[in-house]
C-alpha cells in the first residue's frame, strides 16, 4: 500500500540534511517500483502523483513513464487527470514513448465528458510534436465549432501550439479561427485572438486574410472600452484588460505596412488612448500597447502625438518599471517624430539624474538623440551640471555621450574649445583620448583662436585636481603658445583680460612636474613644453635650464633622456635653436591619425615632441654662415668647426656615445680612466653585478635617443638550421678571422666565429655559440645585444631554446652588424643572457672588447 503523498512530502520536509532527503526518496523510489510491478490499480493514481513531486524535487523518475499512459488509458476522470498531468510533468515531446498515448488522446477528445475532452486538448497543446499534430489536427479543427464554449476555448490554444510545429497546416484553420471572432465568452474571444495573431505572423495569406476582418476587430475592442461594470471580467476597475491587450497587439500586426487597416482602427485606438485610466497598472499596460500599436502602425501625425504625450505622462510616474518602459519606448521613436518628443525634454533630461542607474542609462541615450544644432547648447549645459553631482561609475558615459554631442553639432569653434575644457576639468580622466586629439587638431588649425584657447586653459588650469588629459592638454598649448597669453594677443571681443607674466607660464609648467599625481607622460609634456618656452621667454632661460639639469639623473630612462637633449640644445646649439623650436604648423586632419600625429612631428600618443620635423630649416644661416642642415639627433654636434676625423680606440668610441670628449682639457682625468666597460653599462643603465639592472623599453625606438640602443630578442626556435655563414673556412682564399671566447661565466660560455661579405665590406656576420658546462638544462635561453648608434644589428632566430647540459649540443645563432663608420669606429658590444635553470630566472650580462682589427 505504501505511505500517502501528504505522509511522503511531511517526511520530505522533516529531513534537515541532503542525506536524509535522498534516503527518504531512495525508500519511496523502492516502493513505488514495488507497487508498479505489483500492478496495484488502486493505488496507481496516488503513486503517480507521488512520482511527480519526486521528479520537481530533481531526482530521475523515468521508471514511472508507462504508468501515466496506462492512467490516462482508464475510463475514470480522477485516474485521468493525474495521468494527463503526469504526461506534461514527465515527458516531453522528445521522448518515443510518447507515441503510444496519439490513440488514447484521439478517443478523450471526442468524449463525450467536456472535462476529459478538456484534459486531452491541454495536454495536446502541450507536448504534442509533429506527428502528434498532424494526426489529430482535424478532431481540434472540429472542436473549434463545438457548442461548448470551454471546449472551443481549449480548441483555440490548442491550435496555437499545432500551427506552430506543422505551419502547413494553418490554412485549415483559417474559417474556423475567423468564425470565432464573433463569440460572446471572453475566454474563447482571447484564445481565438491568440490564435489569430500566430497564424498572421507565420503566414501572409492569413495576414491578408484577417485584414479584410479588422473590423470585427475593433468592435470588439470598443465593447469592451465602452461596456460596463463587468464582475467577472474586471481588473482594477478595467474590463477584461488581458483581452483588449491581445486584440491591440494583432491590431498591430495587421496595421503594419497596410494603410487602409490603419484607418479602420485609427478612431478607437484614440478612444483607447484618452478612455483609459492611468491610475492603475491595468490602465498602464493598456496604455503602453495602445501606444506600441499607434506607432506600428501607419497612424497619421496627431495620432502619433497622443501616443508621445502618454509616454510622457509615463515619465512623471513613481514607478521606476513605468518611467524605464517610457524611456525604452521613446528612444526607439524618437526617429518617427523628434519634434514631439522634443516637448518632454525637461522631463528626460530630469530622468538622468534619477537614483536608478538603470533609468539615467536610458535616459541619456534618449537625451543623445534628441540634441540638434538648435539645442544642443541648452542640453550641454544642462548635462555639464549634472556631470558635476554625478556618480563616478556613470561619470565615464556622461562624458562620452557630452564630448560626443559637441562635437558633432558644434555651432562655432569658439564653443566647442569652451565646452572640451569644461568636460576635461570636471571628468578629464574620463575623456578618451581621440578626443583630446580631436581638440588640438581643431586648435592647431584655428590660428585667430591659439591666444583665446591659450588663456581660456591658463583660466581654467587654477581649478586643476589631477586630471592628467587636461594637464597634458595645457602643457602643448602653452608650450606653443605661451608668448600669447603673455602678450594678449588676437584678443576677442567680450573675452575676459588676463594678466600673466612669462614667469607664471613658467609656473604652470614647474607644477605640474612637481605633482605626485601626474604619470611620467605628463612630466614628459611639460618638458617639451619648457624646451619650446626657452626660445620664446629668454628671461626664464636659466631657469628653465636649471629645472632640465634636475631631470638628467632621473631613475626613469625616458625623462633623462628628454632633459640630457633638451639641455645639450640649450647649450650646444643656440644657433638652430630659433628654427628648430618654432611653433608647430598647422596639423593636417587627413593625415591625423588616432594613434600619432606625426605630419608636425609631434607624436600626441607619447608626448613626445620630436624635434626634427618642427617646419621648414633654411640650408643656411646666412652669407658665411655654417649649413644647419645636419643630424640634429646627433648631440655631439658642436657649433664649432668639427676636428679631421682620426681612428679613435674602443674606449675614445663609448666615451663619444656619452658626449665625453677625453681630449678636451676641461674633462676630469677620471671620466677616462674608466675605459670603454663603464660607459658600455651606463648605456644599458647598468653597474657592476651588485647594482640593479634598469633597462626601458620607452626609450628605445625613440628616433631621437642619443644613443641608438638595439635590442634584439629572438625568443622562439625556427626549427630550421638559420647558419648564413656557411663555410666559415673558405676555400679559396678569403681572409680568415680568429674565433673569440665573448664572455665566460662560471658554466656558460660565448664564442663568436666571423665572416665578411665581398660585396659589403661594411657587413660582418657573426656565429654565436654557447655552451653549457654545468649540470643543469638552460630553458628559455634568450641572448640580447645593445650597440652604439653608429652600427645596425639583426638577430636572426636561435637554433634551440634549450641548452643542454655538460657540454651538449650547442646553441648558435647568427648576428649580422653593419658599421656604418667603417675605419673610424671599431664594433662595440653589450650583451645580455636570460635563461631558467629550476624554474628559477637567471640574467648574465657583459662587455664584448675583444673584436677583431677591422672590423
Amino acid at each position: 500500500m505504501g505511505s500517502r503523498l501528504r505522509d511522503m512530502i511531511r517526511a520530505v520536509r522533516a529531513c534537515k540534511t541532503a542525506a536524509e532527503e535522498r534516503a527518504v526518496i531512495a525508500r519511496e523510489c523502492a516502493n513505488l517500483r514495488t507497487a508498479f510491478k505489483e500492478d496495484d490499480h488502486d493505488y496507481r493514481h496516488r503513486n503517480v502523483a507521488k512520482l511527480m513531486f519526486i521528479h520537481m524535487l530533481g531526482y530521475p523518475t523515468h521508471f514511472g513513464q508507462m504508468e501515466c499512459l496506462k492512467l490516462i488509458a482508464s475510463p475514470g476522470f480522477p485516474e485521468k487527470r493525474i495521468g494527463y498531468l503526469g504526461l506534461m510533468l514527465l515527458l516531453d515531446e522528445k521522448q518515443e514513448v510518447l507515441m503510444l498515448v496519439t490513440n488514447s488522446l484521439k478517443n478523450d477528445l471526442n468524449h463525450s465528458n467536456q472535462f476529459i475532452s478538456g484534459l486531452a486538448l491541454c495536454a495536446l497543446g502541450n507536448v504534442c510534436t509533429a506527428e502528434m499534430a498532424r494526426d489529430l489536427a482535424p478532431e481540434v479543427e472540429k472542436l473549434l465549432q463545438n457548442s461548448n464554449s470551454y471546449i472551443r476555448k481549449k480548441a483555440a490554444l490548442c491550435s496555437v501550439r499545432i500551427v506552430r510545429k506543422v505551419p502547413d497546416l494553418i490554412e485549415n484553420f483559417l474559417n474556423p479561427c475567423t468564425s470565432l471572432l464573433n463569440d460572446k465568452h471572453h475566454g474563447v474571444l482571447l484564445g481565438a485572438v491568440k490564435l489569430c495573431t500566430e497564424l498572421c505572423e507565420g503566414s501572409v495569406e492569413a495576414l491578408e486574410h484577417f485584414r479584410k476582418h479588422t473590423m470585427t476587430l475593433v468592435r470588439v475592442l470598443k465593447n469592451l472600452v465602452v461596456s460596463g461594470y463587468a464582475p467577472e471580467y474586471d481588473v482594477g476597475g478595467i474590463t477584461d484588460p488581458f483581452l483588449q491587450i491581445r486584440v491591440l497587439r494583432l491590431l498591430r500586426l495587421l496595421g503594419n505596412g497596410d494603410s487602409e487597416s490603419s484607418d479602420v482602427m485609427s478612431d478607437i485606438l484614440a478612444q483607447v488612448a484618452t478612455n483609459t485610466e492611468s491610475n492603475k497598472n491595468a490602465g498602464n499596460a493598456i496604455l503602453y500597447e495602445c501606444v506600441q500599436t499607434i506607432m506600428g502602425i501607419e497612424a497619421i501625425g496627431g495620432l502619433r502625438v497622443l501616443a508621445i504625450n502618454i509616454l510622457g505622462r509615463f515619465l512623471a510616474n513613481r514607478d521606476n518599471n513605468i518611467r524605464y518602459v517610457a524611456l525604452n519606448t521613446l528612444v526607439k521613436v524618437v526617429s518617427v517624430d523628434t519634434q514631439a518628443v522634443q516637448r518632454h525634454r525637461t522631463t528626460i533630461v530630469e530622468c538622468v539624474k534619477d537614483s536608478d542607474v538603470s533609468i539615467r542609462r536610458r535616459a541619456l541615450d534618449l537625451v543623445y538623440a534628441l540634441v540638434n544644432e538648435t539645442n544642443v547648447k541648452t542640453l550641454t549645459k544642462e548635462l555639464l551640471e549634472y556631470l558635476k553631482v554625478s556618480d563616478p561609475e556613470f561619470k565615464a558615459d556622461l562624458t562620452g555621450k557630452i564630448c560626443s554631442l559637441v562635437q558633432k553639432f558644434s555651432p562655432s569653434k569658439v564653443w566647442y574649445i569652451d565646452q572640451m575644457i569644461n568636460v576635461m576639468v570636471e571628468a578629464g580622466k574620463f575623456v578618451k583620448d581621440e578626443v583630446i586629439r580631436a581638440l588640438l587638431l581643431v586648435v592647431s588649425n584655428a590660428p585667430d583662436l591659439h591666444g583665446y584657447t591659450v588663456r581660456a586653459l591658463y583660466r581654467a588650469f587654477a581649478h586643476w585636481d589631477g586630471q592628467e588629459s587636461f594637464a597634458q592638454v595645457v602643457l602643448w598649448c602653452i608650450g606653443e603658445y605661451g608668448e600669447m597669453l603673455v602678450n594678449n594677443a588676437n584678443e576677442l571681443e567680450g573675452e575676459e583680460p588676463i594678466t600673466v607674466t612669462e614667469s607664471d607660464a613658467v609656473d604652470v609648467l614647474e607644477n605640474v612636474l612637481k605633482d605626485f599625481r601626474v604619470s611620467s607622460s605628463t612630466r614628459a609634456f611639460a618638458l617639451t613644453a619648457m624646451l619650446k618656452l626657452s626660445s620664446r621667454f629668454p628671461s626664464c632661460a636659466d631657469r628653465i635650464k636649471e629645472v632640465m639639469m634636475q631631470y638628467k639623473g632621473n631613475l626613469i630612462l625616458e625623462l633623462q633622456q628628454r632633459a640630457i637633449e633638451f639641455t645639450s640644445i640649450l647649450s650646444k646649439h643656440q644657433n638652430i635653436k630659433g628654427a628648430l623650436l618654432e611653433k608647430m604648423p598647422a596639423l593636417d586632419a587627413t593625415a591625423y591619425s588616432t594613434k600619432r600625429a606625426d605630419a608636425a612631428g609631434v607624436s600626441l600618443a607619447n608626448g613626445r615632441a620630436s624635434i626634427h620635423e618642427t617646419g621648414p630649416v633654411s640650408t643656411s644661416n646666412g652669407p658665411g654662415s655654417q649649413p644647419i642642415l645636419t643630424d640634429l639627433l646627433d648631440l655631439n654636434v658642436d657649433d664649432t668647426p668639427a676636428p679631421p676625423v682620426q681612428r679613435k680606440s674602443a674606449g675614445d668610441v663609448l666615451l663619444d656615445l656619452l658626449g665625453a670628449n677625453p681630449s678636451a682639457p676641461s674633462a676630469p682625468q677620471e671620466q677616462t680612466s674608466g675605459g670603454g666597460s663603464d660607459v658600455l653599462m651606463d648605456l644599458l643603465s647598468v653597474g657592476s653585478s651588485s647594482r640593479q639592472p634598469v633597462i626601458a623599453s620607452s626609450g628605445l625606438d625613440s628616433l631621437s635617443q642619443p644613443i641608438k640602443q638595439s635590442f634584439v630578442e629572438a625568443r622562439k626556435p625556427t626549427g630550421m638550421d638559420m647558419d648564413l655563414l656557411g663555410d666559415l673556412g673558405d676555400s679559396n682564399g678569403a681572409p680568415m678571422y680568429p674565433t673569440i671566447l665573448a664572455y665566460q661565466s662560471e658554466a656558460l660560455s660565448v664564442t663568436f666565429e666571423f665572416k665578411k661579405v665581398p660585396e659589403n665590406p661594411q657587413l660582418t656576420l657573426i656565429l654565436a655559440s654557447y655552451a653549457n658546462a654545468s649540470g643543469k638544462t638552460y630553458t628559455d635561453f634568450v641572448f640580447q645585444a645593445a650597440v652604439p648608434k653608429y652600427l645596425h644589428l639583426r638577430l636572426e632566430p636561435a637554433s634551440n631554446s634549450e641548452l643542454e647540459p655538460k657540454g651538449g649540443e650547442r646553441i648558435t645563432q647568427t648576428i649580422r652588424v653593419e658599421n656604418s663608420m667603417l675605419g673610424q669606429k671599431p664594433l662595440a658590444m653589450r650583451i645580455r643572457i636570460s635563461y631558467k635553470v629550476d624554474g628559477q630566472d637567471v640574467l648574465e650580462q657583459g662587455q664584448v672588447h675583444n673584436f677583431p682589427a677591422g672590423f
